[in-house]
């Protein structure tokens, strides 16, 4: 097997989105080729691959975020439960709640820390200060963050290191409640102590939430991933999905000799 044209099945159990022959196009560029997997629900799947590979364009396929870009273009189709993501008449502002996101660098907006957090929820019609508190305790503890900003959440979110930035950015995801989270190299940008925090945290949330990240780093994906989907560009320089399988198949017994090569790092 190959790898790249033939089904490729998820053996972790009940599916939070399934993915079926999707093709991603930018003009004429063809993107993402042929794409099909499910992505199980509670845990954390990790897409690797070389640089250029089509990995974040992957990701960005399940919150739709890939519509920003111009002249782009889906064929094929995307479930989130028994929902289509890429039907017409399809509530993008709605499936964005659901599907929350978290940038490689801390999108920390100009205001303060608690206006940072709630920003969500105010936006989805809550106005009683007291039900923004509480959302807003509630998210920035279930980051580990409470204890260290509960004094200080007039203060900037700007103000806050690195590390603390991007756990108000997950915070701040999480308190709009959504199902899903995605994670773009969010732990590229920071020390080594911070993103040992960040792995603590996903491995916490996929109890409850389904994880999707994009990361370069393979000790990372050992570490923290149930599922790993492994892309690679073809010689047209399509994005296609290699190998996907449970992570610790995929790391101590690869199906193929370039997921081997890429894992052990003899390449990209």
């Amino acid at each position: 097997m190959n790898g790249m044209d033939e089904r490729i099945s998820n053996p972790a159990g009940s599916a939070k989105f399934r993915v079926q022959e999707i093709n991603l196009y930018y003009g004429t560029h063809h993107a993402l080729g042929d794409i099909t997997f499910d992505i199980p629900v509670n845990a954390i799947t990790a897409i690797i691959g070389p640089s250029g590979c089509g990995k974040s364009t992957l990701l960005r396929l399940f919150n739709r975020m890939n519509d920003l870009i111009p002249e782009c273009r889906v064929d094929g189709q995307v479930f989130i439960g028994d929902v289509l993501i890429y039907e017409g008449d399809s509530d993008v502002v709605s499936l964005r709640r659901k599907v929350g996101m978290v940038f490689q660098k801390p999108n920390v907006f100009p205001m303060s820390i608690l206006d940072n957090v709630v920003i969500g929820p105010k936006h989805h019609g809550i106005t009683r200060k007291r039900e923004l508190a509480d959302i807003a305790e509630w998210s920035l503890s279930r980051v580990g963050l409470w204890d260290e900003v509960k004094d200080i959440l007039s203060k900037p979110g700007l103000s806050l290191q690195t590390g603390q930035q991007q756990r108000l950015c997950i915070a701040r995801a999480l308190a709009v409640k959504p199902e899903a989270l995605l994670m773009d190299e969010s732990c590229s940008a920071l020390d080594p102590v911070s993103t040992m925090k960040i792995e603590e945290l996903m491995l916490d949330l996929a109890k409850n939430y389904t994880i999707l990240i994009v990361t370069h780093n393979m000790e990372q994906a050992a570490r923290v991933s149930n599922m790993s989907a492994f892309m690679m560009i073809d010689e047209n320089r399509i994005g296609r999905l290699h190998e996907y399988s449970e992570t610790s198949q995929m790391f101590m017994n690869p199906k193929d000799k370039l997921t081997e090569d890429y894992i052990t790092g003899r390449f990209g």
